[in-house]
């Protein structure tokens, strides 16, 4: 029987406070509006209204109004409902004693890692007593440690993948072993656990009782789709990992060499932890709103190249224009491929125009991927047509002052001439944060 106790008045207003918080962090530019307040009664509910930008929200005995400016993806819902899911298991368990003494760990640790957590297992938020560990935010919780750490004056980069709970013709559940540790915290103060796995080639086996079974060559455990197209372009370094997930349910962690945390589940890289805060890629929806403005697929998938330029924290500019004679608008002559000494003016000595031969009426579809990210790192933007014929490289992007249409945008030049170039076509920014950002007419459609 329960033991549930009346909430003071005082508790509704703290859980609205966390609902302000929670939603304000993942949705920073979204307006958010209490309408009504009341007693924690109704069920948890999301209502998309008919203007097709706003929701409505039933939590915690109390309504909510969400504005997000543009429709919410199918994974921004998840991400709310993960949220409310979290708020409402908290609360249930300060109102009955019962549940305080079965479940008091979801109290530990930061609140953005439980919605990060129950977004991708929600079992242990469920409305039934959950009796196994919560292994994403065990696993958060080390990452997070490490990341802190250093071993021989060198940053960490470690791994694990939980083993999922959905059929997996190709690997046989883990049993475990006699003795093994939990994944956990504790595991931290062993001084060789660091040097355990390396998160890129192999990885710590977490079984479903959140115990550490084994260490695993990623690379093997993905061989059975060593040969399969993901339906999202990863970055090279971690398409294996990406496979390794495409069956079975698993869920790959990773603190990476720059001290980025990534959860991939299902192919796809579904959160990364960067620059202080958790980030929801929604990376299906953003590729494929990419992929629809270049009208060519294979191109679209091609230029994701950007992606190695982000996890080597090099900073780059993609331009497609949608008409090519737009690119006397946008480049000076002497960054044009077309500007050869058989079609002009000689080139001065020492400067890049001498080079252009190289790459001359070349098509971005027939260059290797090494040799184009290669040149994406020259400084300067990379300048094509939709028929994937480059007509600049190393180009500096002219552009008239900004600041009257964007003064809200104009962080820098890399911000500002792509401001410029999207109004010619479509542009995909690299920071040497590690952000990508897509812009068109004018305007930054998404960050990743």
């Amino acid at each position: 029987m329960s033991n549930r106790t009346q909430a003071p008045p005082f508790l509704d207003g703290l859980y609205g406070k966390f609902v302000e918080y929670g939603i304000k962090y993942f949705f920073p530019t979204a307006r958010l509006e209490a309408v009504t307040a009341g007693s924690h009664q109704s069920k948890q509910r999301i209502t998309e209204n008919s203007d097709g930008s706003s929701l409505t929200l039933n939590w915690l005995g109390a309504q909510y109004v969400l504005d997000n400016g543009k429709p919410f993806s199918d994974s921004e819902l998840k991400l709310l409902k993960s949220i409310g899911t979290v708020l409402d298991s908290r609360y249930r368990m300060i109102l009955d004693p019962a549940l305080v003494d079965q479940r008091f760990e979801l109290f530990r640790g930061l609140p953005e890692d439980r919605y990060v957590s129950a977004y991708v297992d929600s079992r242990p938020y469920g409305g039934e007593v959950w009796t196994g560990p919560d292994r994403v935010e065990d696993v958060v919780e080390v990452l997070r440690t490490t990341s802190l750490s250093t071993y021989e004056n060198r940053r960490i980069s470690t791994g694990t993948l939980l083993f999922g709970t959905q059929p997996d013709p190709c690997h046989a559940l883990p049993s475990t072993p006699a003795g093994a540790l939990r994944y956990s915290l504790a595991l931290t103060s062993i001084r060789s656990f660091y040097r355990l796995c390396d998160g890129l080639q192999t990885l710590a086996l977490v079984d479903q009782d959140g115990c550490l079974a084994e260490v695993i060559d990623v690379e093997q455990w993905a061989e059975p789709f060593s040969n399969t197209e993901l339906a999202v372009p990863s970055p090279d370094r971690y398409r294996t990992h990406s496979r390794a997930t495409l069956c079975g349910g698993h869920v790959c962690m990773i603190l990476t060499p720059n001290g980025e945390m990534k959860i991939i589940a299902d192919g796809v890289q579904m959160f990364r932890f960067l620059d202080g805060r958790w980030r929801l890629t929604d990376a299906e929806r953003k590729y494929q709103m990419w992929n629809d403005a270049i009208g060519n697929s294979e191109l679209a998938r091609r230029l994701f190249v950007a992606l190695n330029l982000a996890e080597d924290r090099r900073g780059g500019l993609l331009v497609v224009l949608e008409d090519p004679s737009s690119v006397a608008t946008l480049v000076s002559r002497s960054d044009l491929l077309s500007s050869l000494p058989d079609y002009g003016p000689q080139p001065l000595s020492g400067s890049k125009d001498q080079l252009h031969y190289l790459l001359h009426r070349r098509r971005v579809l027939e260059l290797p991927t090494a040799v184009l990210e290669t040149v994406a790192r020259i400084d300067g933007g990379i300048v094509l047509d939709k028929d994937s014929n480059l007509l600049a490289f190393g180009a500096i992007l002219r552009h008239q002052d900004l600041a009257e249409f964007h003064p809200e945008n104009i962080e820098g030049g890399r911000t500002t001439a792509a401001i410029a170039a999207s109004r010619l076509g479509h542009v995909l920014k690299v920071s040497e944060d590690g952000l990508i950002s897509f812009f068109q007419n004018g305007q930054c459609i998404w960050d990743m």
